[in-house]
């Protein structure tokens, strides 16, 4: 009888868990990721609630995760992600410059950030990387931080958004997506007081003259991921 051949052995695949509050970019992801033989999508969700219900279910190798997520953000999923399950590394994909968000995403537990306009060109390598048990961030952003750091990160900031506080950020952020100081407050959970204290910081912070003004610059930001 002729030998027997030894059948290969099925190539194991990692686990991705996809969070995008944009149903048509996560199956464009999803269907690159699909297209490298040891990836696995195994869930998506639209929201850090769905994520954190989806990442307990399914126990993910990795988590890809927006920062803008309608009603949550992704920075507070992050964190939370990071205390609940400290084994699931995240790689952030973001629209917005990392100037202003690559850093605090790292401080928050993610282990990598890509910018959505480098999608074709680095996320795999990026997903690869963090499942290996490095980081990954662009040369750019590594030379920044390293910079920052021999200087005792007193180097000038590139954009006066990267002096905005974590929350800071989320309340500009909403205010660029139309919503009122009753709405900001309802959405993170703090009075309308505190919320134009904030308000406050951001107009002396960015350097606007009206709540207007403040309006149609965070307005610009959501839209094109860049400050003006």
């Amino acid at each position: 009888m002729p030998a027997r051949r030894n059948r290969p052995e099925p190539l194991a695949r990692r686990t991705i868990l996809i969070v995008d509050d944009h149903p048509v970019f996560r199956r464009g992801l999803a269907s690159l990721i699909e297209s490298e033989p040891d990836f696995a999508v195994c869930g998506q969700a639209g929201s850090s609630a769905a994520a954190l219900q989806a990442a307990q279910q399914s126990q993910p190798d990795l988590m890809i995760v927006d920062l803008s997520l309608g009603e949550s953000d992704g920075l507070d999923l992050v964190k939370e992600m990071k205390r609940r399950h400290p084994g699931i590394p995240a790689l952030v994909l973001s629209m917005h410059d990392e100037a202003v968000y690559a850093e605090r995403s790292m401080r928050a537990g993610a282990r990598g950030y890509v910018t959505k306009q480098q999608l074709d060109e680095t996320v795999l390598v990026a997903i690869r990387r963090l499942l290996a048990g490095e980081t990954y961030l662009s040369g750019t952003v590594e030379e920044r931080l390293a910079a920052r750091y021999v200087a005792g990160r007193t180097l000038a900031t590139d954009s006066p958004l990267e002096t905005l506080s974590d929350r800071e950020l989320q309340v500009f952020r909403l205010i660029g997506q139309g919503r009122s100081t009753r709405q900001v407050a309802e959405t993170l959970h703090l009075s309308i007081k505190t919320i134009e204290t904030h308000r406050e910081h951001l107009k002396q912070k960015l350097m606007v003259g009206s709540a207007t003004e403040l309006a149609h610059r965070a307005t610009q930001w959501v839209e094109t991921g860049r400050p003006r």
